[in-house]
């Protein structure tokens, strides 16, 4: 290899434990998902295992792919065909390593997505909430953004994308509550500690609802953009550790 490498096995094994697995019960596995070459010299990080981050990261030389959303998914159907086949297809002809990790990596206290979010809208944490603590707790410390539409402006020019605010602009913001991607559903967990405003990925209907009856706005930053950080600072993490390369690609996603 033209780069120093590490042998797969012991950078699973590492990553287990950086990232405590085990603590997590979680909706698919984390770890190695799909077994390529015995030595890794060039990671490729992304945030979801689509065709496009497997074709970059073959225009890349990478020995394996890093994710936040890998495969295996429960529930899903288990038959290999289609789209599934034709990813597997690709990353096992050409001996790809993929490695994700969902749970895990949303809740590590410097790397994880939470962490990282916190760190670009200057969010201090204070707190966890939800179940396995996922649910971020805190303040805002930007100076002059001291309403949850200052606080959505920031949002929109740090990630890249205007976000979705339920609620009234010029409400004070008080303590802010965050768990990226998915989490819509934790808005009641949040209300529950306290917070004045919840930011996460995505939104559901019952979500406008219980956020005007509460009067815990609710903004929806982006499944994608809100969890674009973690995997590459884990990425970067094995870089600097193990003297390998690491490259992030960014797929772009609307959602």
């Amino acid at each position: 290899m033209p780069y120093p490498s590490i042998y797969t096995d012991d950078l699973v094994k590492y990553l287990a434990i950086l990232l405590n697995v085990t603590q997590y019960r979680d909706y698919c596995p984390n770890g190695l998902q799909v077994e390529g070459r015995s030595e890794v010299g060039v990671i490729v990080s992304g945030v979801t295992a689509s065709r496009a981050l497997i074709e970059a990261a073959l225009d890349l030389r990478a020995d394996a792919i890093l994710v936040h959303h890998g495969y295996f998914w429960r529930g899903e159907e288990p038959s290999i065909t289609g789209i599934k086949q034709q990813r597997l297809k690709l990353l096992l002809q050409h001996d790809l390593n993929l490695l994700a990790y969902h749970l895990p990596l949303d809740g590590h206290p410097q790397l994880g997505n939470n962490a990282q979010l916190a760190a670009r809208l200057s969010l201090q944490e204070q707190g966890r909430f939800g179940e396995n603590d996922l649910g971020w707790l805190g303040l805002a410390t930007e100076p002059g953004v001291t309403t949850v539409g200052q606080l959505t402006e920031l949002i929109s020019v740090r990630l890249g994308r205007a976000p979705l605010l339920i609620g009234d602009p010029e409400q004070p913001l008080g303590s802010v509550a965050w768990c990226t991607g998915g989490a819509q559903g934790m808005l009641g967990a949040a209300i529950g500690a306290g917070a004045g405003v919840y930011i996460s990925g995505e939104i559901s209907e019952p979500t406008v609802h219980l956020a005007r009856e509460s009067g815990t706005a609710y903004i929806a930053a982006g499944h994608h953009a809100t969890e674009r950080y973690g995997v590459q600072a884990l990425g970067e993490h094995l870089a600097q550790h193990f003297g390998i390369q690491h490259h992030f690609v960014d797929i772009d996603n609307p959602v």
